[in-house]
């Protein structure tokens, strides 16, 4: 049905536009159908009047995430087992196109990996230490800790490519402000965007201006660990480390836990900033996944491979969030201690219940 409804289309409109709102028109007449046989049935008394009335309400969501979401996911998906170039018809070509990113036929998805992993490496710890510390020093009743509060959050407010054109002004070579005060101090300017070894670097560095969010997270649990932890342990003798130590960290895994996976999935989602500020230079030292992704897409016109390769980013990011929640166990603590801990324990509570 939708292969003859698409080719309505395509007497009306190009192909490749007709193969991607025919299914979308489609499941929205689907959508309007059920919702006037649900009518109709409540009507007869075959449905209630609550469960229409749910349907109903949530229907808008529900064909929203029906055609904006899942139907694109499931498209992409189709698309990267084919070869298409947006204009032509789809030709279908099984996995030759995750062949050729794995067998090198792709020359920058290796070194897209290689940069991407190396700036989530070094971007998200930073990221996540300097924001705990700032949150742990913002977490005090002084005078004026409120406009702290908002200052230090402020800069995330500003993103994408006013932020990219901002860094790329500070470092330029000429009259950027790191070169500024680098001569005001005696030192040599840095080629900051055009060496191969100070771009990735200097990135990391741009990205520790969004530590707001983090932090912002990080302030909110800090506000919910019991006060009655940190009195009992001055009343024991505990230093300022050995609080940090064995009650702020244990009491922040869990936020911790879930900065890091937003961390992971978004260094691994890096492109503004290379598309902006580097282009992918010098020499591919700035190719990051996605804007390699980007010019398969958009500029080669691969949508196909493009589709590939965001698949395999899916991939790659799905793995390494089960890797982190895999050893959320061993660090993350929960009411009964650690996930291993609480294993444990209900091990040994049924064994006694058998020994019983």
């Amino acid at each position: 049905m939708i292969k003859e409804f698409s080719n309505f289309l395509s007497s009306i409109m190009p192909e490749s536009a007709a193969v991607l709102f025919a299914p979308m028109l489609l499941l929205g007449a689907c959508v309007i159908a059920v919702a006037v046989t649900g009518y109709i049935l409540m009507k007869k008394g075959k449905v209630r009047r609550t469960t229409f009335a749910f349907y109903l309400f949530i229907s808008p969501w529900l064909l929203g995430f029906l055609i904006t979401q899942l139907y694109p996911l499931v498209f992409s998906l189709y698309a990267s087992l084919t070869k298409w170039d947006m204009v032509s018809s789809m030709k279908f070509i099984g996995l030759d196109n995750y062949i050729k990113a794995f067998s090198g036929d792709d020359k920058w998805f290796y070194q897209s990996l290689k940069v991407t992993s190396w700036y989530a490496i070094l971007s998200v710890p930073l990221q996540l230490v300097l924001g705990f510390l700032v949150a742990v020093l913002l977490n005090r009743k002084i005078r004026g800790i409120r406009f702290f509060r908002t200052a230090f959050y402020i800069p995330t407010l500003v993103s994408g490519v006013a932020l990219a054109v901002l860094w790329k002004n500070i470092f330029n070579y000429n009259f950027g402000l790191l070169n500024g005060i680098l001569n005001a101090l005696g030192l040599p300017s840095q080629q900051w965007l055009t060496s191969p070894n100070l771009v990735i670097p200097s990135l990391v560095f741009m990205s520790l201006w969004g530590f707001g969010m983090p932090m912002v997270i990080f302030l909110a649990g800090l506000q919910g660990v019991p006060k009655e932890l940190y009195e009992a342990a001055d009343i024991d003798g505990a230093t300022t480390l050995q609080k940090m130590l064995k009650i702020t960290l244990p009491q922040m895994s869990s936020i911790i836990l879930y900065n890091l996976i937003q961390g992971i999935i978004g260094a691994f989602q890096v492109f503004t900033q290379a598309y902006t500020m580097t282009e992918g230079g010098p020499n591919g030292a700035s190719m990051f996944y996605m804007l390699n992704l980007y010019e398969q897409a958009f500029e080669k016109f691969n949508m196909g491979y493009a589709s590939a390769l965001a698949w395999i980013l899916f991939v790659i990011i799905l793995l390494l969030s089960g890797l982190v929640f895999k050893s959320s166990g061993l660090w993350v603590y929960y009411e009964a201690g650690t996930k291993e801990g609480e294993g444990k324990a209900k091990k040994s509570r049924k064994e006694r219940v058998r020994n019983a």
